[in-house]
């Protein structure tokens, strides 16, 4: 069996005496490090620009360069680099030595505070949705300093921003930070409602990770895989994963040999790992960390999944991070957990004791509701590729309809609340109840209730899970949408709220007034029903919900009145922005199919057909050869198999190459055509459900024609780890 030699003895990882705890974030260049290396003066400096904000000088940037340096050069370093995160769903970086002249004809190792704040990578050759021309080649990196700088081997990392010469964002960090300021300010302003002394609010984010592994040398042998990260091909195998037997299973030895040594590595660099198990597929597996702060998670993530490639190499793997790498098992998300916290150490979406508390909590979960009802549609663009669109609404992920469930008992706290009247009481609890100065919301247990997982935006007790994230994706995409639309409701709630209290108002009463609304307004997408059912999509179009399927249509969500005037009220895109990233997303999606279907027609006409028609004709030489030997009648009996199978082998035949041709011209129509979003919309119509059906065929092929001549790894071996 091909791949078997890997099978008998895991990688040597390592048995670090240390516990985790000692070597956590032993290459990063975190506070310990800081006061460590930092004078005192730039040490408090640094905190104040972290924690605060605050303006990071020239000369701040040069005194924390030269402890970096010394702190660097004393595990190896010799190189620098900005680390950044361009809209290609990947990350960037250009490594520097800490080289220059000394002026007598030798060098010195040196690295400033500029070349720790600045950087210019070549902005023409990344993708900007026409921002820039590719003969305008300037672009800036700029460090961030609330994302810690690390050590990769030889090479001092420094997470960055990027932008182009005339200020536009051409990645995902840039954003995501300004969306992040957004909610902070406004999520503060409404919690100060109930705690004056709140001074800042922080996004958490704990993001849980799925991926397959597939044996290298089976990898090597798939074209598809390799081009595309999917198989374009491959029938199911007689057994997959339709017995739950690989589902929290013992992990097999050498996954649990890489899982290790991903662990070791990842702890090293801050990625507090916390869960690691065996997914639903076979093959599939998934790794989530304790929750962080939003930008550092995101920047963990996109820094765990260059790991993961890394590291499965050398284990004998490949790791497969597209959303849907083979048929018929399930695919992979990233499922997002979202929650606010004060700097008080409030949890704004977690339940409280008090009765103010819960005013908070009721406030925030509802505020959620109305930024997701609201831009529900966007939500859905924000997480929709050409890949992930394999995967969501095929019964093994949230629907592609962005809903929310709440479970029963705060659904009826809800509803309860929406029908009441400032001043009724209510116990779910069952206490009796007695007349306070504001209307009494008792003590919730809302993680008592069960979960679903058809929800796309589910309440997991104290946060909120967004599970429709594709594996590969940065999280950044969703989590700016999330934050800018939180932001967006919040302002507008404490519009209102406060325009009540102007009028002579208590300030609860006017708090619950305006929730009471806001309950009503956003009651369409709540749903803790079977997302995956027929009903349900026609029941949420009753409801004015975004029920399109279309990827390319999907993202004209990112160019509506709507969107627009949300990101430049909370000052996160200017139109333009907006503009240029949904000109990336289209741009992507296409090329993303016009590479599988070049891939898959190759593979057609150059690997199937040859052998299903070789084998073909072994059959039809055996025909004769029998007609020769045996007596008619006897030879007719014989035969009779074998001609059904040429037959159907030329009926397969005929249709792949009629239909790859089909494929090529309906490629060609598309690729004519000028305007993006006609051609990735020609993309979806068209080519893509020619390689369906082409796929169908060949798949059946694969049962007919001998297994000695197939010329692929079949699902059979890729999807069983021995």
């Amino acid at each position: 069996m091909v791949g078997e030699a890997f099978s008998k003895q895991p990688v040597d990882v390592p048995n670090r005496k240390e516990r985790p705890s000692e070597y956590f974030a032993k290459y990063v260049f975190n506070r310990q490090k800081m006061f460590q290396y930092l004078p005192a003066d730039v040490f408090r400096k640094m905190c104040d620009v972290m924690d605060n904000g605050a303006t990071l000088d020239l000369a701040t940037a040069d005194a924390v360069a030269a402890g970096m340096k010394k702190w660097a050069m004393e595990l190896g370093v010799t190189h620098c680099t900005h680390w950044f995160q361009p809209l290609t769903e990947g990350t960037a970086e250009k490594h520097d030595g800490f080289v220059e002249h000394d002026g007598k004809g030798g060098m010195v190792e040196e690295f400033t505070g500029k070349a720790l704040v600045q950087q210019e990578p070549d902005a023409s050759s990344f993708p900007s949705g026409g921002i820039r021309s590719t003969f305008e080649a300037r672009g800036y990196s700029a460090w961030d300093p609330a994302s810690p700088v690390f050590i990769i081997d030889d090479t001092l990392m420094i997470p960055t921003v990027f932008i182009s010469y005339t200020g536009e964002a051409l990645d995902y960090k840039a954003p995501l930070k300004k969306s992040l300021k957004a909610v902070n300010e406004a999520a503060a302003d409404v919690a100060r409602y109930f705690y004056p002394d709140v001074k800042k609010v922080v996004t958490n984010l704990g993001w849980e990770q799925e991926y397959f592994l597939v044996d290298e040398s089976l990898y090597a042998a798939r074209p598809d895989l390799v081009m595309t990260g999917r198989t374009l091909m491959g029938h199911d195998s007689a057994k997959n994963q339709q017995m739950d037997d690989h589902y929290f299973g013992s992990i097999p030895g050498r996954v649990a040999a890489f899982m290790k040594d991903l662990e070791i590595h990842a702890l090293e660099l801050g990625i507090p790992c916390k869960t690691r198990h065996n997914e639903v597929a076979p093959n599939q597996f998934e790794l989530a960390p304790i929750f962080e702060e939003c930008n550092l998670a995101v920047d963990h993530n996109m820094l765990l999944m260059a790991l993961m490639r890394k590291l499965a190499r050398k284990h004998g793997f490949r790791c497969l991070l597209h959303e849907k790498p083979f048929a018929g098992v399930n695919g992979s998300g990233k499922h997002n957990n979202w929650s606010l916290a004060t700097d008080t150490g409030v949890l704004l979406h977690g339940q409280g004791k008090t009765p103010i508390d819960n005013l908070r909590f009721i406030t925030f979960i509802v505020e959620t509701l109305m930024a997701v009802y609201r831009h529900n549609g966007l939500l859905k663009a924000s997480i929709i590729s050409a890949t992930n669109a394999h995967r969501l609404g095929a019964n093994e992920a949230p629907p592609a309809i962005v809903s929310s469930y709440l479970g029963s008992q705060l659904a009826e706290v809800l509803a309860r609340l929406e029908e009441s009247e400032d001043e009724d009481i209510f116990n779910l609890a069952g206490k009796e109840s007695k007349t306070l100065d504001i209307p009494q919301i008792p003590e919730l247990h809302i993680d008592r209730t069960d979960r679903n997982r058809t929800s796309p935006f589910a309440f997991t007790g104290n946060r909120f899970e967004f599970r429709a994230a594709g594996s590969q994706a940065n999280c950044a995409a969703s989590m700016i949408v999330l934050n800018t639309a939180m932001a967006e409701a919040l302002t507008d709630f404490k519009l209102r709220v406060d325009a009540l209290i102007e009028e002579g108002m208590d300030k609860v009463k006017a708090i619950l007034r305006v929730v009471r609304e806001d309950i009503k307004t956003c009651k369409p997408i709540h749903f803790d029903g079977n997302g995956y059912s027929e009903e349900w999509r026609q029941e949420a179009a009753r409801r004015g919900l975004d029920v399109e399927s279309s990827a390319p249509i999907m993202f004209d969500q990112y160019l509506t009145p709507e969107t627009k005037q949300m990101f430049s009220r909370m000052h996160v895109f200017t139109p333009a922005e907006l503009e240029a990233r949904n000109e990336i997303k289209l741009e992507n999606y296409y090329k993303k199919i016009q590479i599988e279907s070049r891939v898959f027609g190759d593979l057609c006409l150059n690997h199937i057909l040859p052998v299903a028609l070789r084998y073909q004709s072994a059959l039809i030489d055996n025909v004769f050869k029998v007609k020769e030997i045996f007596p008619a009648a006897t030879a007719e009996k014989l035969n009779a198999n074998n001609l059904k199978l040429i037959e159907a082998i030329s009926e397969h035949c005929a249709f792949i190459s009629e239909h790859a041709e089909l494929m090529r011209l309906a490629r060609k129509e598309a690729n004519a055509m000028v305007n993006e979003r006609d051609r990735a919309i020609a993309y979806h119509d068209k080519v893509a459900p020619l390689m369906e059906s082409i796929r169908y065929e060949v798949d059946h092929l694969e049962l007919v024609v001998d297994d000695e001549l197939w010329p692929l790894p079949k699902y059979r071996e890729m999807l069983f780890i021995r």
